[in-house]
């Protein structure tokens, strides 16, 4: 007889935290803090969102994903009708998703639209990661500049499709990366070989999500307060 006893698993250090925003019959949705991955992978296997929410809710199934880097809404699925209703509506892009960042730069525009396609380039650690790409997928980000800072800009983007780091992706395509996001240059291309998409230090926050709710059909609305870093800064308007 072979026996193989596996060493420990060590994983990265990740918040254990989130804290719910909606709960019913159907439907659960919680705030994900920055570092904690929604899924298993990249080494990560307990310290989870996943893991965390099924200690409390067995049944919960995602609907979604949210980068390790990006806090915000992330909603689960409690029952077979609401998974099927709303992976759906998902698919007809009758969701909208709505997130809020922080950008270099200052764009000239209030409100501009980009559409890089996003597709597989080759990285030397893993093989391939998601970037503009003139052979990938179909992608739309829509932006509007809320407030202009020193050097950078908070953004609200609203996404018609979901591609991996769509948002990261597009921003730095149109020559705005995130602050902090060390894997994406301007131009959308991968800035740092030694740089990970689950790296963490960008400021992205998935602020807004709407859809119709599977058992009442009516609109349904969850919203998540941004992190201070991603406020209004309200002093300006003070005169």
């Amino acid at each position: 007889m072979l026996l193989w006893r596996r060493p420990p698993w060590n994983e990265p250090d990740a918040p254990l935290v989130y804290s719910v925003l909606h709960e019913d019959e159907d439907l659960l949705a919680v705030a994900k803090p920055c570092g904690l991955p929604t899924l298993p992978g990249g080494g990560f296997l307990e310290r989870t969102l996943l893991a965390l929410v099924r200690k409390n809710h067995p049944e919960a199934s995602p609907l979604h994903r949210l980068g390790r880097g990006t806090s915000g809404i992330v909603l689960f699925a409690r029952t077979a009708r609401a998974r099927s209703d709303i992976s759906a509506a998902w698919r007809r892009k009758e969701v909208s998703k709505t997130y809020r960042g922080l950008a270099t730069g200052c764009p000239a525009e209030d409100n501009f639209i980009i559409e890089a396609p996003i597709g597989p380039v080759p990285h030397p650690k893993i093989g391939t990661v998601n970037a503009a790409c003139p052979d990938g997928k179909f992608a739309l980000s829509m932006v509007r500049v809320l407030e202009r800072r020193c050097g950078a800009s908070l953004l609200e983007i609203g996404i018609e499709t979901g591609r991996p780091h769509q948002i990261r992706i597009h921003l730095s395509f149109a020559g705005y990366p995130l602050v902090g996001d060390r894997l994406y240059a301007a131009g959308g291309t991968i800035n740092d070989l030694e740089a990970l998409p689950g790296d963490t230090g960008y400021l992205l926050h998935a602020e807004r999500l709407c859809f119709i709710h599977p058992a009442t059909r009516l609109p349904f609305e969850i919203q998540c307060p941004p992190p201070s870093e991603l406020a209004l800064d309200y002093r300006k308007s003070i005169p």
